[in-house]
């Protein structure tokens, strides 16, 4: 069970309470979640903030920083022997505390009571927004239906975890070159005949091997045009594409997130590498943008018009490239974002709000199609961890639905996109971390341009 030093957690709840100045902080881990009946469970996760804070991987704890009177303490329940029957035996409470710097711990009935007494004494509790409805029933029996998520806490904490440290970045290469080495996997064994279930089953043994979990459900889809497809249905044939979407999480919780598309017979069709090298180019060119200063926003934007021009290549579009992406109607072939923060969580703090963590203070999200779905749009700052991820996709009901509705008619040729409906799609993702100096690509280089793909398949 991983941990930072003990001092690295006393750290991040110093500048915490510093940077919030009063107030008492209220932080719930997570307990078990059961599938079906009571003692089948999901596999555990702990909650990110209290691991950022606490990093204590246990079930049923919770936490408070009492920035008033400079108190922090652990609130649990010791294991009974039914417990340790089960489970075996853990550290005591205080034991598990004083690993991460916490010298004082309470009985969880005693949580209430603290509370209480602080509200009574007109106290602010803040929390970040819960996202598991037992942590949600959790904080009304504490704090009462009205209670709301405290914006501020949200801003001080984003702000401290969206500048990763070198002991977290170190964290996350790892995961990264285990995440390459299930693409990897992937493609050695794709071929015609191999079945989606099957890739899915390989890429899943290679991250149980390294003693990693999955960092979100593994997408392998003949169907990339399908943003999130997790069937596992389809057998493969010659002359389809295979998109792999696949990222593992160590035991820090520090997650990896890539994504490949590959063919799955010898090589790419002729339609097939037309548009890849386009999707390679945006990609690195996206990639070599990235620095302190530039709004990912931008990078977007002009990976949008990049796409524009290469598909313009092909037909399919027409019209200034960058007028194209400023309207909106690279959408069409590129509905998702960019990239997204990551680090403890694959979608970083994604709890707190897409709209508190990836964009300025105070601002609103552009609500047009495409654009709604930029979750990073912020201007880069050195320590920033994110995914850089275009995709180029035909999706036919897309397609039919804008083409009926007259949209973009002046940037989109649909005559000429009626014959692509069964192209499928692609992306190629990979990691980044902001420097001073502009950008690093984390863990090893997966293959990524046709001629290395190709190699790795042999």
């Amino acid at each position: 069970m991983f941990s930072f030093p003990k001092q690295t957690y006393v750290e991040r709840r110093e500048r915490l309470s510093q940077a919030m100045g009063s107030g008492l902080l209220l932080f719930l881990g997570n307990g078990v979640a059961s599938m079906n009946y009571p003692d089948n469970n999901y596999i555990f996760r702990q909650d990110s903030t209290f691991l950022y804070l606490f990093g204590l991987d246990y079930e049923n704890l919770a936490a408070i920083i009492d920035v008033d009177n400079n108190k922090t303490i652990v609130f649990g329940d010791e294991l009974t022997i039914d417990d340790i029957v089960w489970t075996g035996v853990q550290p005591t409470i205080r034991e598990k505390a004083a690993a991460v710097g916490v010298t004082e711990t309470r009985p969880m009935s005693e949580l209430q009571k603290y509370i209480d007494a602080a509200k009574a004494q007109k106290q602010q509790v803040h929390f970040v927004p819960p996202y598991r409805g037992h942590t949600k029933l959790w904080l009304q029996e504490l704090l009462g239906k009205e209670a709301q998520p405290s914006l501020e806490l949200i801003y001080e904490l984003a702000d401290m975890r969206n500048h990763k440290s070198a002991e977290e970045i170190e964290q996350i290469e790892l995961s990264v070159n285990v995440s390459r080495q299930m693409h990897l996997r992937a493609l050695e064994l794709v071929r015609p005949g191999m079945t989606e279930k099957q890739i899915a089953a390989a890429v899943a043994e290679v991250c149980y091997r390294e003693g990693y979990y999955f960092s979100f459900p593994t997408i392998c889809t003949n169907h990339g045009e399908t943003l999130h497809n997790h069937g596992y249905i389809h057998e493969l044939k010659d002359g389809d594409l295979l998109l792999l979407d696949a990222g593992a999480e160590n035991d820090s919780h520090y997650a990896g997130d890539l994504t490949t598309t590959m063919p799955v017979g010898k090589d790419y069709t002729a339609r097939q590498k037309e548009v890849y090298n386009i999707l390679i180019d945006t990609y690195r060119k996206a990639a070599a943008s990235i620095r302190p200063g530039i709004t990912y926003r931008e990078c977007h934007v002009n990976a949008w018009a990049n796409i524009a021009e290469g598909l313009k290549g092909l037909g399919l579009m027409k019209g200034d490239p960058m007028e194209a992406a400023e309207a909106g109607a690279v959408a069409m072939f590129m509905p998702h974002g960019l990239g997204h923060m990551m680090g403890l969580d694959v979608h970083d703090m994604e709890n707190y709000g897409e709209v508190h963590v990836g964009y300025p203070r105070g601002a609103e999200k552009d609500k047009r199609f495409g654009f709604a779905s930029l979750r990073l749009a912020r201007t880069l700052e050195p320590g920033f961890v994110f995914t850089c991820e275009p995709g180029i996709y035909f999706i036919p009901d897309l397609i039919d639905q804008w083409r009926a509705a007259g949209k973009f008619t002046e940037f989109i040729n649909y005559d000429k996109l009626e014959a692509w409906k069964d192209f499928g799609g692609m992306r190629n993702e990979e990691d980044y971390l902001v420097t001073p100096e502009g950008h690093r690509h984390l863990g090893e280089n997966k293959p990524c341009e046709v001629e290395q793909i190709l190699e790795a398949k042999k």
